[in-house]
């Protein structure tokens, strides 16, 4: 995979190019970067990381601006239907009863035979799930009736029957073999697939959403929704299963249609929705840590997190030739050159020598010098862009924010050597004897002992193992019918291609992914009937297009991190199958070549036209648009998406990496390091202890020369990052007693995992050994054995031969 970018840092390839006017994106978003933030600086970012954005926000995104004029369609068909059957009044007007009957009615109408009648109705259908909206007047009003007529068509059973017009539509082969031969995909190919999708996307959104003026029967029916969604009810598979056959088809080519936005936000919220977000996975981890008799996490992570304030980005070589310049006069030349051999040494080999790139660093150093203008004279990890009083400062009271860890192995390790080195001999893994040992070393080990941690995973691993040694008197294994449960049930058969498939639409949709011919088509669901003919057009579809690549980039990373999350909380083998296949479809290097562009470019770019949004745009007058109204964006410092998408890819390289040393060196081997370091620009808090994680666990193979040159970088990760006692992370002891074997560490582990899927899964191909045999005489004869049609037959010859020529003595049978 080759790691490269396009220069602005901006989603645009080379087919796209073409419909954008001569001013390109990467300019215009860098013009708007200094406009909206004023001299060019980058100053700390107020965002808030959650499980997603604002309601509003999370709606809008479902639909691309081409759709725009499909808002009226739906109306319309809706007043079609209302009109027939109901009198003049408006929807808003009418009691619960009659609001009900025309839900059935409409219900009943969905499963006609005719499929324009069919889309006629869905669509009405839709304009109901989306508020009624000709009949208000504010988007609070929109979202309220939206609310009202989600839960009302939940009630009457419309997603059951939406999901079988969804099973229609997937093996819909006639509309299939039309998208392959077609030259171009446009809009239209997906239209009833995207009218299905659209309802039930509105659908489990909306419910999901907690209102405290909520009916107690609306709660109820929000709970069995939940409980239904995640269960093997549909198909006999939980819903998200038929969206990864979905995301399948669309990779294998087979179904080019598939409108893969939508298709990818209805699976992350429906996988958010039946196993829960970063709240409940909290509660869980501690109500499971509770169950196993284990002691409570020393703190909360999102609290502390939150808490955190964010350091200024290591400086790079063209700031500190100028802070030369400016302070010429001052006596700190020596920092300086050590700082600047330092910068020099951090330039990425795998950037193209590119003049339009040069100028996208050039801003950002200038941005990182305005930031800070003694940065090397104070404190040199806080920044101080933002001025807060003395007790705002300090966010933690007194010393590290995270309490050390400890594990068993790090103690034994500890005393080994310490026995070894005392008393000549070692007694494996024994961790209490301490015989001989000088008194410093029982203070140490007590210290180790009190900072102890045990990983619910750890007991997982121990447990199978059990399992594994005794088959037979290691009993039965309880196993939690939980959602997470199930939908591993349902995907494990075709999960190394779910992987795979996410992965090369990841791929397709990152901003330093190159045009290819081969590569697969995303943009099906945005691209018009007819391509645009002018420059506002062409600006419009511009904007649309990114929006659209970068949506589908942030549902991606949601999906991949929620499932392994869950999986690890679950049952550790079951994360490491996940994590191992995502590795192997080279998922490390995917995701620093998303990281390696101009980052603060893609998180501060401007791809929204805020009056096309819904529910803005059905309830307001639409203002004409101007190329100025196009370039003037929204108000933000940042784009939540993006910043929310590059986290969790940042998470996800650490959950892979993670106490992996084959894969660790795999960071090493792609030069990740001046990547992530670059990374550090964006000034928030828990993007950049993403980042310094990942350089942790790699800086002893970077060389003393990158540790000597780097310790901005190194003392903001000794700030930051969780400590582990006894980790040699900032010095490169063990490097010749640790070789790389990727491929010993990785089979050893598949084996682990294989043995645990064949187990607790696999009941056709268990061993015959362990099978359990009947010797009740009684329940024997009583089974059914259905004999070959020859024996019958020949029955007669049996007898004679078998029973009555041989002579039975009874009386030694009854002795």
């Amino acid at each position: 995979m080759d790691v490269g970018g396009n220069g602005s840092g901006l989603p645009v390839n080379n087919k796209q190019r073409a419909m954008l006017p001569n001013k390109t994106r990467g300019e215009f978003t860098r013009n708007q970067r200094k406009d909206s933030e004023g001299q060019s600086e980058f100053p700390d970012l107020e965002f808030e990381y959650s499980d997603t954005d604002k309601w509003a926000a999370e709606l809008s995104e479902l639909y691309s601006y081409t759709e725009g004029p499909e808002f009226a369609l739906n109306r319309k068909c809706f007043e079609e239907e209302f009109r027939v059957h109901v009198s003049d009044k408006k929807w808003t007007e009418l009691d619960e009863a009659q609001h009900r009957a025309h839900a059935m009615r409409l219900l009943d109408s969905l499963e006609v035979t005719a499929r324009e009648k069919r889309l006629k109705v869905a669509r009405a259908i839709l304009y109901m799930a989306q508020g009624t909206f000709a009949e208000c007047s504010s988007e609070v009003e929109v979202q309220h009736w939206m609310r009202y007529n989600i839960f009302l068509l939940l009630d009457v059973g419309t997603f059951s029957a939406l999901v079988e017009l969804l099973n229609m539509e997937i093996d819909n082969s006639a509309a299939c073999s039309s998208a392959v031969r077609k030259p171009a995909i446009s809009l239209a190919d997906s239209t009833d697939l995207r009218v299905l999708l659209n309802i039930m996307y509105m659908m489990v959104e909306t419910i999901q959403q907690d209102d405290p003026a909520d009916k107690p029967e609306w709660i109820t029916i929000k709970e069995t929704f939940r409980t239904e969604l995640g269960s093997p009810l549909f198909n006999n598979e939980p819903i998200s299963v038929m969206l990864f056959g979905m995301v399948t088809k669309f990779c294998s080519g087979h179904a080019p249609h598939f409108p893969m936005k939508k298709v990818l936000l209805l699976l992350w919220k429906s996988i958010l929705f039946t196993l829960g977000g970063f709240e409940r996975l909290q509660s869980i981890k501690v109500r499971k840590r509770e169950e196993l008799g284990l002691p409570p996490l020393p703190e909360d992570s999102i609290r502390v997190i939150r808490s955190m304030r964010a350091a200024s980005p290591p400086a790079s070589a063209s700031d500190l030739i100028e802070q030369q310049q400016k302070r010429a006069r001052r006596e700190h030349k020596a920092l300086i050159k050590q700082d600047n051999l330092d910068a020099f040494n951090e330039k990425d080999p795998y950037k193209a020598d590119d003049s339009r790139e040069d100028e996208d660093d050039n801003d950002d150093n200038d941005n990182s010098i305005e930031a800070e203008t003694f940065p090397l004279e104070r404190d040199e990890v806080m920044p101080p862009p933002i001025p807060h009083p003395p007790s705002e400062r300090v966010s933690f009271p007194k010393g590290l924010p995270w309490a050390p860890k400890v594990r068993e192995k790090d103690i034994e390790n500890f005393l080994e050597s310490s026995r070894s080195k005392f008393i000549g001999y070692t007694l494996g893994s024994d961790t209490d004897t301490v015989v001989g040992l000088p008194r410093p070393i029982h203070e140490s080990i007590k210290t180790l002992k009190q900072h102890k941690y045990v990983s619910i995973a750890e007991l997982q691993i121990i447990k199978e193992e059990e399992f594994q040694k005794t088959p037979l008197s290691g009993g039965e294994e309880e196993v939690e019918t939980c959602a997470t449960e199930l939908l591993y049930h349902g995907i494990l058969p075709s999960l190394p291609q779910y992987m795979i498939a996410l992965l090369k639409i990841l791929l397709a949709a990152a901003p330093t992914s190159k045009a290819k011919t081969d590569s697969i088509n995303i943009l099906a669901d945005v691209l018009p009937e007819e391509m645009p003919t002018t420059v506002l057009q062409s600006m419009k579809l511009g904007v649309d297009v990114n929006r659209h690549k970068e949506i589908i980039v942030k549902a991606i990373s949601a999906i991949l991190l929620l499932l392994l999350k869950h999986f690890k909380l679950n049952h550790i083998y079951q994360f490491e199958y996940m994590a191992q296949h995502l590795v192997f479809a080279n998922c490390i290097p995917l995701i620093l070549k998303f990281f390696n562009q101009n980052i603060m470019s893609y998180i501060t770019a401007k791809n929204s036209i805020s009056v096309l949004d819904f529910p803005y745009c059905v309830v307001h007058e639409l203002p004409e648009l101007t190329a100025e109204s196009l370039e003037a964006g929204d108000n933000n410092q940042f784009c939540w998406r993006n910043l929310f998408s590059c986290i969790n890819l940042l998470r996800i390289l650490n959950k892979l990496t993670k106490w992996k040393h084959s894969r660790t060196m795999m960071l090493v081997v792609f030069k990740s390091a001046p990547i992530l370091k670059r990374a550090l620009k964006v000034k928030q808090a828990m993007m950049q202890l993403y980042v310094l994680k990942l350089l942790k666990v790699q800086t002893k193979y970077l060389g003393r020369q990158w540790r000597k040159s780097n310790m901005k970088t190194m003392s903001a990760i000794y700030q930051k990052v969780r400590h582990r006692l006894n980790d040699d992370w900032a010095y490169g002891n063990d490097l010749d007693a640790r070789p790389w074997d990727f491929q010993a560490e990785e089979c050893a582990l598949r084996a682990n995992i294989e043995r645990f899927n064949s187990r607790r899964y696999d009941k056709s191909h268990s061993n015959p050994d362990f099978l359990p045999v009947d010797n009740c005489l009684q329940s024997v004869l009583g089974q059914r054995v259905d004999l070959p049609e020859d024996f019958q037959m020949n029955y007669d010859l049996w007898l004679e031969r078998e029973v009555f020529s041989k002579p039975i003595s009874w009386e030694e049978l009854l002795q």
